[in-house]
């Protein structure tokens, strides 16, 4: 039976934060040569220093910077020399913070929780009874209520960090390093919902990186281990890692990059004037993104790259990938996709394949303002495709470019369709899971369901009451949903068709879950980025902050989304063939699938 099992009901619900404007001078604390000992012993210190952060009550209520309390114990832990010193230097610091009372008043992990708290590395850990005891004491006294560190956010449950110093210098020093790192592992350890899905061990992870933190030179080295660490979570979310001040880039183009100056400056900061997907594993021109460019760059449409500056594409992308974070490789091969084409050069050279035959060419570079990689489409979300008799016609929606505004018009212009293809090989311009998915169903229609963290007993996940339905009233923003009465007015009942693939991620993926449960649905295409829940950002030091997935997203019989993405009905690729021929391979198969009807 495991240790922890109960917690205490909240005292006291308010707190009195007493942060310091500025690093204490223990980070400036002289880091000794990195020993395996020392690792094991850092990263102990890591846990613990995490465990008291989220669980002591007197941490919690904002009693003490505990940034600086780590500073303040770092000189004397360092240099302990033994297993017992070092545990007794632990037992010690732990005491400073008071003699807990007792629990008055408990109840153990929710028996039916979907995640319950991972405190094997106490239990198995070589780390003294007296440790663990007061370990365990501290578990079962642990704060409840309003926390300084942590809450939910209002509408959709994902957690907040809150009252981090973001130590804003480009280069943090080892301790500051190394403080990131405790940070990131603890919050990934008690607060995302996906941690048992993560292809390493989370516990594995801390002492691997603590060398790895340390020892970067550069400010470049420091944001490249972010992003490594960032990539053993196994999230496509924990890519996006930015400056604080730029969260917002987030409702940006598709093409937007990372936004933290030292890693968009190595990538690049000027691009191939043409779109490229890999399409049968090449890296293969699919569009350009002004056509008369088309001209002087001399690449055909369906042209596939083999060679950048003399190196192998498959040579590149192993050099790299470690740095992609990604559910999955059809999310991390979608993202280097555009950053293999980019360059702080005016030039690169490229080998490329044309219809069998094999050039070679100085490829011209271009800033993204020169292509209007950033410009907003303006084009309208839908259309009709005639077919053979005028009389019947196909209702065509993409998500790229939906308004609000446009859902009436669609259902009334599309009521009479043979059938309706959306396409979700996008991000979605406007939120219309509920307002558009209502359109597809005749009944009260579950679609998803979600798990939040508990934040009375980190690491415990729970599936929310609610399971949200289609056919309900959508409210406004703030009351969101309105469950009393189903909606009366008429819907499609005809075929839907809904297109996917390695760029549905996260929004998309969930308005596809919607959308496959109306009446007559079918899911066309490849793979999704299986990143779904909403962004919770990690504030770092550097000035840094780096997303995670913060809610479990599952269909409503509890098969899960993270990872897997939504998986088609019916695979449809596209080919290098049909990207020669101009043709789009799944949407001519949603086509063929509604004139079948």
């Amino acid at each position: 039976m495991s240790l922890f099992v109960v917690s205490c009901q909240p005292k006291n619900k308010t707190y009195q934060a007493d942060f310091d404007n500025a690093p204490d001078s223990g980070t400036h604390t002289e880091m000794p040569e990195l020993t395996d000992d020392l690792i094991q012993n850092l990263a102990l210190l890591g846990k613990i220093w995490g465990f008291l952060k989220y669980h002591h009550p007197e941490v919690g209520k904002g009693k003490y910077d505990w940034d600086d309390e780590l500073f303040q114990i770092l000189p004397e832990y360092i240099n302990v020399n033994s297993t017992r010193y070092r545990d007794k230097a632990l037992l010690r610091w732990i005491e400073r913070y008071g003699e807990l009372p007792e629990c008055t008043s408990s109840k153990e992990t929710t028996a039916c929780a979907y995640q319950k708290p991972d405190f094997l590395w106490v239990e198995n850990g070589n780390i003294s009874a007296a440790l663990k005891e007061k370990i365990k004491k501290i578990y079962q006294n642990r704060h409840q209520g309003t926390h300084c560190y942590i809450k939910k956010a209002y509408h959709d449950g994902n957690p907040e960090f809150l009252n981090e110093e973001p130590y804003s210098t480009s280069f943090p020093d080892k301790n500051l390093r190394l403080l990131a790192l405790y940070r990131y592992w603890n919050i990934i350890q008690y607060f995302f919902p996906y941690k048992y899905l993560t292809d390493k061990k989370w516990d594995e992870v801390l002492r691997e990186y603590i060398p790895v933190f340390i020892n970067a030179k550069s400010a470049l080295e420091y944001q490249l281990a972010i992003l490594q660490l960032a990539a053993e979570t196994n999230d496509t979310h924990a890519r996006f890692l930015m400056g604080a001040d730029e969260i917002g880039f987030l409702r940006g183009t598709r093409y937007a990059p990372l936004r933290t100056n030292e890693i968009d400056s190595l990538r690049g900061t000027k691009y191939a004037p043409f779109r490229v997907r890999f399409i049968e594993n090449n890296l293969t021109v699919i569009d350009y993104f002004k056509p008369r460019l088309k001209e002087t760059t001399g690449l055909e449409i369906g042209d596939f790259i083999t060679h950048i500056d003399s190196k192998k594409i498959e040579y590149i992308i192993d050099s790299i990938k470690a740095y992609y974070p990604a559910s999955n490789e059809a999310a991390r091969m979608y993202y280097m996709a555009t950053d293999l084409v980019r360059s702080n050069n005016n030039s690169i050279h490229i080998v490329y394949n044309s219809s069998g035959v094999i050039k070679e060419k100085e490829l011209t570079m271009y800033q993204r303002s020169d292509l209007n990689m950033d410009e907003p489409n303006s084009k309208l979300s839908y259309d009709s495709i005639m077919l053979d008799n005028d009389s019947m016609f196909i209702g065509y929606i993409t998500l790229a470019t939906i308004k609000d505004t446009e859902i009436s018009h669609i259902k009334k212009s599309f009521m009479n369709a043979k059938g309706i293809i959306i396409d979700i090989r996008n991000y979605p311009a406007s939120r219309v899971d509920f307002s558009l998915g209502e359109f597809f169903t005749s009944k009260r229609k579950p679609f998803v369901k979600f798990t939040t963290g508990n934040l009375n007993n980190p690491g415990e996940f729970n599936f929310s009451n609610n399971v949200y339905f289609l056919n309900y009233k959508v409210g406004n923003r703030n009351s969101f949903f309105d469950f009393e009465k189903p909606i009366s007015e008429n819907y499609f009942q005809g075929k839907l068709v809904v297109l996917v693939n390695e760029e549905t991620i996260s929004l998309a993926e969930l308005t596809a879950m919607a959308f496959r449960a109306g009446d007559n649905t079918v899911v066309i295409g490849s793979q999704t980025q299986g990143a779904d829940g909403n962004i919770s950002f990690i504030p770092l030091p550097g000035g840094l902050k780096a997303g995670i997935s913060g809610i479990g997203v599952y269909y409503p019989d509890g098969r899960g989304t993270q990872r897997i993405g939504i998986v088609p009905d019916i695979e449809v690729k596209p080919t290098i063939q049909g990207i020669r021929e101009g043709r789009d391979e799944p949407l001519e198969k949603a086509i063929e699938l509604i004139q079948k009807e």
